[in-house]
């Protein structure tokens, strides 16, 4: 029979190596000659045993100290060694998997007693969305609203259990309890979730008739959203616990609440800025005018000087939106623009043509006439 090796030769590493150097050194040599990687390759097969059974030994405080101190005859005086059927070697396949859940669970996935632990914590109920029409006003200054949805609640009948009145659940036959179930996938034993219970490890034997076992029924809610300030289209309100219950008693979900804002028939908002437009007639802006400008605040006097063009824009500091979740707001802006009339008297068309022929060589005009005169044709 050939010499046992080091099992630290075996793992290329030194007698007094960490734990986490030796799983580094055996995921490195257990993926390089892992039998899937190797599909009929016996000699890869044997070195994936030999590191296996040394990584086992190793990795365990006690057999390890057995092995540095008696080395491969380890196990009593005429047992088998370690790796021949004999303290939890390569042989046995619980020690395997163990091995497995260990070292390859970063790359398949957590291990199964993780797996199982997570998979029998009551699911979380689902996270809802409700979209909530404001008006420019009410996002501006904040308000609150009523809304009206359905959603999962838990069963009164049951009490959200899924059973009927002291029935209670009882283990899954399918698992055995375990939450999971094994099957062989190549040269691995792979666990999945059961099926029948979900990886909980119960099944309801007798469902509650008003929630069919579910624990939640739909039911109409209705709440008070309290909406800040300074909101705008697509922003969210989460309410915590608000959305459906979990089943079978788990934790409820959350409410998103999406704002949607109403379009103005006079404002236009740009951040937390409000944009308007003010119509004025040619005589207002050439002489002047105190004007009345709307605001969400109410009317503000605003004054034009005389000569004012049609387009310029006024600032009014302030009277915008509030800055959500912080201090100040936005401001107004308003452009001005002449307000051509579209039927005129004969006796205002007559007064128009003699101003018109006063004002030949305004600065506009003027400007552009030179303009022309520079153009090279």
């Amino acid at each position: 029979m050939a010499q046992k090796r080091d099992y630290y030769e075996v793992l290329g590493v030194k007698r007094g190596a960490s734990g986490d150097e030796l799983k580094k050194a055996y995921r490195k040599l257990a993926m390089q000659h892992h039998p899937d990687k190797n599909p009929g390759n016996k000699e890869a097969e044997e070195k994936f045993k030999e590191v296996s059974e040394a990584y086992d030994v190793l990795s365990n405080e006690k057999k390890r100290q057995m092995y540095d101190q008696f080395g491969h005859s380890a196990g009593g005086a005429g047992g088998p060694g370690f790796g021949q059927g004999g303290f939890g070697g390569f042989g046995d396949a619980g020690s395997f998997q163990d091995i497995f859940n260990d070292v390859f669970g970063d790359f398949f996935g957590a291990s199964s007693g993780a797996r199982r632990s997570r998979s029998r914590e009551k699911p979380r109920g689902a996270d809802l969305r409700y979209t909530l029409n404001v008006s420019f006003e009410e996002a501006a200054t904040g308000c609150e609203k009523q809304i009206n949805f359905m959603r999962n609640k838990g069963c009164t009948t049951c009490k959200g259990t899924g059973s009927k009145s002291g029935t209670g659940k009882v283990k899954c036959s399918q698992c055995n309890g375990l939450g999971e179930v094994r099957f062989q996938q190549g040269f691995f034993a792979v666990s999945r979730p059961c099926p029948q219970c979900q990886g909980s490890g119960q099944i309801i034997k007798d469902p509650c008739g008003t929630c069919k076992g579910q624990g939640v029924t739909q039911a109409a809610s209705k709440l008070s959203v309290t909406v800040p300030a300074g909101v705008n289209t697509g922003q969210r309100l989460k309410l915590k616990n608000e959305g459906d219950a979990g089943p079978h008693g788990g934790d409820p979900g959350d409410l998103y609440v999406v704002i949607q804002l109403n379009e103005h028939p006079l404002f236009e908002r740009q951040d937390d800025d409000i944009v308007c437009e003010l119509p004025l007639s040619f005589p207002e802006l050439a002489l002047g005018v105190e004007a009345s400008v709307a605001s969400l605040q109410g009317n503000i006097a605003l004054k034009i000087p005389p000569g004012t063009p049609s387009g310029k824009v006024f600032r009014i500091k302030g009277k915008g939106f509030s800055h959500l979740g912080g201090f100040g707001s936005g401001d107004l802006f308003v452009k001005v623009v002449v307000d051509v009339p579209d039927h005129l008297t004969s006796e205002q068309k007559e007064l128009l043509k003699k101003l018109s022929d006063t004002l030949q060589d305004t600065p506009l005009k003027t400007e552009y006439k030179n303009k022309v005169k520079n153009l090279k044709r």
